[in-house]
């Protein structure tokens, strides 16, 4: 498990966060959105089988906390690996989300590299897109969002780097090993990839084979741990739902060129 220091989010972050909130809570209470944060966290723990028909973001309830709690943690997750991880953050024009939800670990690698590229975010829900398109101006980023199957659409053709977050873990074997091997392909012709998720048991059945595929072809797999100071209303929603995301965790496979033996 790899401890690192812990990049400030950029000054765009707050306001981002503000504007959610007020948006996701004209129309909900607080007890509303954590009573739909249990219900989302039950979704992904104990009914897993049920992401596929969009159980996560079927009522307004789950999508306000998936925006408000899921959201902020991801961004600060993602852009605290992307900071970590030797080259992430170098120039690159085009970053393909595969899975993007609400657009935040997308705008996380972005905002993190020395010239932020364009975002093309894909996902199959259409209020993640539209969440996903505001993200994306919030930040002051160039972007437009795809609706479609991350894993039967086309990868894009020229280098770009490639994002699969908190996705692949959602997906049926079959369909994720497909992806994984066209990903492992983008990678080897030369497109940074990057895949993100939370460290559990559920996903170790399907990562270690694929960390062993990575690591084979020179590029790394982490465990990270970060101590981090949370915004308010995550530090609100995790205390009333009986979580504690004060320490973030994750784990990555990235595989980029220079690490691609030939």
């Amino acid at each position: 498990m790899r401890d690192a220091p812990v990049p400030n989010p950029p000054g765009r972050f707050d306001e981002w966060l503000r504007q959610a909130e007020e948006r996701h809570l004209a129309d909900l209470t607080f007890s509303e959105v954590s009573s739909g944060l249990r219900a989302l966290s039950s979704t992904y723990v104990q009914r897993r089988n049920r992401l596929g028909e969009g159980a996560a973001l079927n009522g307004a309830g789950k999508r306000a906390a998936f925006a408000l709690f899921y959201g902020p943690l991801h961004f600060l997750l993602v852009r605290a690996i992307v900071s970590a991880l030797p080259g992430a953050t170098a120039q690159t024009k085009t970053l393909f989300d595969l899975g993007c939800g609400t657009g935040a670990a997308g705008a996380a690698w972005a905002s993190a590299c020395q010239s932020p590229p364009r975002i093309i975010g894909v996902d199959r829900h259409p209020w993640a897109l539209g969440e996903a398109a505001r993200t994306y101006r919030e930040f002051g980023l160039t972007g437009r969002t795809i609706q479609g199957d991350i894993t039967t659409m086309p990868l894009p053709r020229e280098r770009a780097s490639i994002l699969a977050a908190f996705a692949l873990n959602e997906l049926a074997d079959g369909p994720r090993d497909a992806l994984m091997k066209r990903l492992l392909e983008q990678a080897e012709s030369g497109s940074p990839v990057l895949v993100i998720e939370p460290i559990a048991g559920v996903v170790a059945r399907w990562w270690e084979p694929w960390r062993a595929r990575v690591e084979g072809l020179g590029g790394r797999a982490d465990e990270w741990r970060f101590r981090i100071e949370l915004p308010p209303i995550v530090v609100k929603l995790d205390r009333a739902v009986k979580l504690d995301h004060r320490e973030l965790t994750g784990r990555s496979l990235w595989l980029s060129r220079p690490s691609v033996r030939g």
